[in-house]
């Protein structure tokens, strides 16, 4: 039996995250991304910010998962979207965020299923199957989340308000971790 259990011992730095979810199974990513107490603020070298959008700055990817540091600004929001399949988890580092989920009907239109507010340290979880979602920093300050994707996710649908429908996106990185 392995005694150096990830489940024991929450993760306290951005290294033992990373170990904990390189090691773990999909299955354990819930627990581990719940139960990571960070001892001080490991993201300063991940942190970057713009005035126009939110920033996706990559911290670690790999064929299992993804973790992403998404700098916001006040009022910056996502618009709404998919996770191409994949799952998500978002706990949030500084600040307050609004989550919307959207079911779309037989006729393509989105009718809103539930709106709930994250705080410091709360995680909360998406997956495809759940609807769309979008998400928005209600802060009146910079703020930060943490992403985890279990597997990557190199693409999504974005809600076009424009075209009112649905439209592919190639995700990129503002920054990736050296």
């Amino acid at each position: 039996m392995n005694t150096n259990e990830n489940s024991t011992t929450a993760p306290q730095t951005l290294d033992d995250l990373i170990v904990a979810l390189s090691e773990g199974e999909r299955a354990t990513y819930n627990h581990i991304i719940h139960s990571v107490k960070f001892s001080s603020n490991p993201f300063e070298k991940y942190v970057s910010w713009s005035d126009e959008c939110y920033t996706r700055n990559c911290i670690f990817d790999s064929e299992k998962f993804e973790l992403i540091l998404i700098c916001w600004c006040e009022g910056q929001g996502t618009p709404i979207h998919d996770h191409n399949g994949e799952e998500c988890w978002v706990k949030v580092l500084e600040g307050e965020f609004k989550e919307t989920i959207y079911k779309e009907n037989e006729n393509g239109a989105l009718t809103i299923v539930k709106t709930s507010t994250s705080t410091l340290n709360q995680v909360t979880y998406m997956k495809d199957f759940m609807g769309f979602h979008s998400l928005e920093n209600l802060s009146n300050k910079k703020s930060m989340s943490l992403h985890l994707y279990a597997k990557p996710i190199r693409a999504c649908r974005i809600f076009d308000e424009e075209s009112n429908t649905f439209v592919h996106k190639e995700l990129e990185y503002d920054t990736i971790a050296s």
